[in-house]
């Protein structure tokens, strides 16, 4: 016992390494090894304790009762005798030689023969020559051996380097199905669309045939309506490709509407991408104050990504509740309110009111929607009746023009633009409320009715996106949506309570509903995906304020 207390071990890994360098040796003299494996036609003799410690394959072979377990010569296929050379050296000694034209070669030898550590060597091979050049080849290498972290920081790279990764010739490598995720996406990393535009005329072009039958599918993802109007008419406009592929003609035809008339196209092509230099802004415009008794003049801005609010320009003149606001060019058109004919217009750009020119009509509580680079002011109240009247402004000449009346005069409605036509939805009427919905098509300048909606409310509002229609308001604890391509109505969503005389505008793709009351007058702010049906509360407003206008413009990005 006294002898055993003394004893002390060697180092243990120098121990190991000088057993492992023996054992090497008796390897390439062919001594003691008890199994050859086959591989090309050569042999390679080795010992089945070595090669079952560092491969689980070989353990499984040679414990398991296979028949190779007592065979004393494996062949062993899908591995070429270079790599097993090399898989083997590593085996025995831990080292190994991984270079760019064999790391595919031995990580797919790793991954046969199940060796973890080996596998972990060419991981970390590929994530130190991991570049702009090679990150797609990677990524596609690294998912076709489920490698998530290595594939992960493949794509991140993708992403945030999309301009130079697609000037490389290993972008054409990218399906088109992977190529739309890429462009559909808002978080890819672009300063401007026109990147976007060419990355994908480049990858059409480099498939032919193949890649023009793609042409559209690609498109709709690109970003028409944020192209320098220039580069959309001589760059787009004029490429024959595109040209010879009449299906992409309505895209076309949204851009010019944007660029020419200045009108929100109500589409997901219009938003900006999250690292763009510009981003959307949300304009809350007067409403009243928590008391509801004093009017409110302030013109708060909410920014969605930081939540932060700032006080902007007062509104000219007195306070009035009950106006209407959307935008044209970028600039914020307020209408009426409380017996005014007047039309104000917000230059955003200099945070600056001009007077235009006024309406036929006194209105309030009437609404005001862009369609087709016009303005039109539908229905409302004028101090003694409500109103069936509607008029159109054309900035141009900076003047009004009455249009047919609606089929029934109302106010405190829902006013929204979808598809080239105006949807009047709800409100008051004169015998209470109203479920109809009122359709005016301005080319054909006639209303008509379409499905009714599933509540009879006034003090709701409304705003429409990719062809579908929201409303929020009159005291619903949910969002309803109607889509004028069915004519149908569809309940969306819950909120967390009754809201109404709320504003609801689009930002970044979401339904931002601003405001409001229920009991108290709020500041809250509810966001609510269309795509994920879910609704959560997003930071409050400056102040707490309902009977508001509420509407998105775009903002240059300080970076």
């Amino acid at each position: 016992m006294e002898h055993e207390k003394q004893r002390r071990p060697c180092d243990g890994s120098c121990h190991a390494n000088w057993i492992l360098q023996s054992l090497n040796q008796d390897r390439e003299n062919g001594l003691f090894t008890d199994i050859t494996l086959r591989v090309d036609g050569r042999s390679f003799f080795c010992h089945k304790v070595i090669l079952s410690s560092k491969s689980s394959y070989f353990k499984a072979m040679f414990t398991n009762g296979l028949r190779e377990s007592s065979d004393k010569v494996v062949d062993l296929h899908d591995i070429s005798a270079l790599v097993m050379g090399l898989v083997l050296d590593f085996m025995y000694d831990g080292m190994i030689s991984i270079q760019e034209d064999n790391v595919e070669d031995i990580l797919q030898a790793s991954d046969l023969l199940h060796i973890c550590s080996l596998r972990d060597e060419c991981v970390r091979f590929l994530d130190g020559q991991l570049d702009p050049s090679n990150c797609v080849g990677i990524m596609k290498f690294a998912d076709m051996f489920s490698i998530c972290s290595l594939s992960e920081k493949s794509k991140k790279l993708l992403m945030e380097g999309f301009e130079e990764v697609s000037c490389h010739e290993e972008f054409q490598k990218l399906s088109k199905e992977e190529l739309i995720e890429y462009l559909s996406n808002d978080e890819l990393v672009v300063s401007k669309e026109e990147v976007v535009y060419e990355a994908v005329m480049r990858w059409v072009k480099d498939k032919e045939d193949h890649g023009r039958e793609a042409l559209k599918d690609l498109l709709q993802h690109v970003r028409f309506p944020l192209l320098d109007p220039i580069y959309f008419l001589e760059k787009v406009e004029m490429d024959k490709t595109i040209q010879e592929h009449p299906e992409c003609f309505p895209l076309l035809h949204e851009a010019r509407i944007y660029h020419i008339l200045g009108d929100s196209v109500n589409s997901s092509r219009a938003r900006p991408r999250r690292f763009m230099d510009t981003s959307e802004l949300i304009i809350v415009i007067g409403g009243r104050n928590s008391k509801e008794k004093l009017k409110l003049s302030y013109i708060d801005s909410y920014e969605v990504r930081s939540g932060q609010s700032a006080a902007l320009t007062m509104f000219p003149g007195y306070p009035k509740t009950g106006m209407a606001a959307c935008t044209l060019k970028n600039n914020i058109y307020v209408s009426g309110g409380d017996r005014s004919r007047d039309v104000w217009m917000l230059n955003v750009q200099i945070n600056n009111w001009v007077k235009m020119a006024s309406m036929y009509t006194k209105r309030w509580w009437h609404g005001m929607v862009t369609s087709k680079g016009q303005i039109y002011a539908v229905g409302g109240f004028d101090g003694v009746k409500r109103l069936s009247t509607a008029e159109r402004y054309n900035s141009f000449t900076n003047t009004w023009s009455p249009v047919t009346p609606m089929l029934e005069a109302v106010s405190s409605a829902a006013v929204v633009s979808c598809m080239n036509k105006l949807y009047v939805i709800g409100g008051a009427v004169n015998y209470g409320n109203t479920d109809k919905v009122q359709c005016y098509d301005p080319e054909a300048d006639r209303w008509t009715y379409v499905s009714s909606a599933p509540f009879s409310k006034d003090g709701i509002s409304g705003v429409a996106v990719d062809g579908t229609i929201y409303i929020v308001g009159g005291l619903m604890s949910a969002i309803y949506s109607y889509r004028p391509s069915s004519d149908t109505w569809s309940q969306e969503a819950a909120l967390p309570g009754p809201l109404e005389f709320c504003g609801v505008t689009i930002c970044e793709g979401k339904l931002y509903i601003t405001g409001g009351r229920g009991g108290d007058v709020t500041d809250k702010c509810l966001a609510f995906d269309p795509k994920s049906k879910t609704v959560s509360e997003a930071r409050p407003l400056l102040r707490p304020t309902s009977h508001h206008s509420c509407v998105t413009v775009l903002q240059k990005t300080r970076r």
